[in-house]
């Protein structure tokens, strides 16, 4: 069984440690190797068997965290494409009853969306009392992807990151644990997975033309990450990086980070009624 320890992937708090040119020097994607397996039992074998074990728990978790309808719990998924967002919660939340597990996706925004500000539209999916929420993708779309199209100069992204900051600051003063994963994939997987979707025609459905556009950015969308995640892992809502070569791996880390926070909130079913002391039941 893997020594490794999930604070050993936690990205810092940066408040007041920026460089001379105004970056959190201290952080870099490129430190992390996103084919390692510091979370793996040994095995393809053995991590599924752990993750089985792993999703069980979590079942357990969540609904002892749904009958007491207090706490909540958000998971943001966040990553290049084909690392594996959708994969990661088929694998996770296999076991974990539909009761209480809210699931949200982001694409581009609608008119709608894009008419309101960039936060509306992922306030009203957050969780509810007794919720457990998994974001695949989130309002860090809307500072990423218009900082590389060169719709957002610098000063803008720092307020949005100021408007992150405060936003998940809320949802924590909300009773909200916030767990957010950055899935590490290097470029080299990314190109593997893109040309098994366009070698199998049934993965065809998967494939977007603007996948491979998106690929010619590369470096910008990485720098990009790095200063949103490092100007957005505060202790109340903390980033981790994923190594996520390796899909199993994968699958294990994220359940062992959601497993070992919400152990930490000590969760409970609520106490008996005692006006229901001696019902029978006929």
């Amino acid at each position: 069984m893997s020594k490794a320890k999930i604070d050993d992937f936690r990205v810092p708090y940066f408040k007041d440690k920026k460089d001379s040119n105004g970056k959190n020097g201290d952080f870099a994607l490129a430190k992390y190797d996103c084919g390692a397996k510091p979370f793996s039992a040994g095995d393809k074998a053995a991590d599924r068997q752990q993750l089985a074990d792993l999703g069980n728990e979590l079942d357990a978790l969540q609904d002892r965290m749904h009958s007491q309808t207090r706490e909540r719990v958000l998971l943001v998924l966040q990553g290049m494409d084909t690392s594996g967002k959708d994969g990661t919660i088929r694998a996770v939340f296999h076991d974990v009853d539909p009761l209480g597990l809210r699931i949200a996706a982001f694409r581009a925004p609608t008119i709608d969306e894009a008419a309101h500000d960039f936060l509306w539209r992922v306030h009203r999916y957050t969780p509810a009392g007794g919720e457990l929420a998994v974001f695949n993708r989130s309002h860090y779309e809307d500072v990423l992807v218009p900082r590389v199209m060169g719709s957002l100069d610098k000063d803008a992204c720092e307020r949005r990151y100021a408007h992150i900051r405060h936003f998940e600051s809320l949802l924590a003063d909300s009773n909200t644990t916030i767990i957010k994963c950055f899935l590490h994939i290097s470029k080299e997987t990314q190109r593997e997975r893109l040309q098994a979707r366009v070698d199998d025609p049934t993965k065809h459905w998967k494939f977007d033309p603007s996948d491979i556009e998106a690929r010619k950015y590369w470096d910008d969308y990485q720098a990009a990450y790095e200063d949103a995640i490092a100007a957005t892992s505060t202790p109340e809502a903390p980033w981790y990086i994923v190594p996520a070569d390796s899909k199993t791996h994968r699958n294990v880390m994220v359940a062992t980070i959601l497993a070992e926070t919400m152990r930490k909130l000590k969760l409970e079913y609520p106490p008996g009624k005692q006006d229901l002391t001696g019902v029978v039941v006929k």
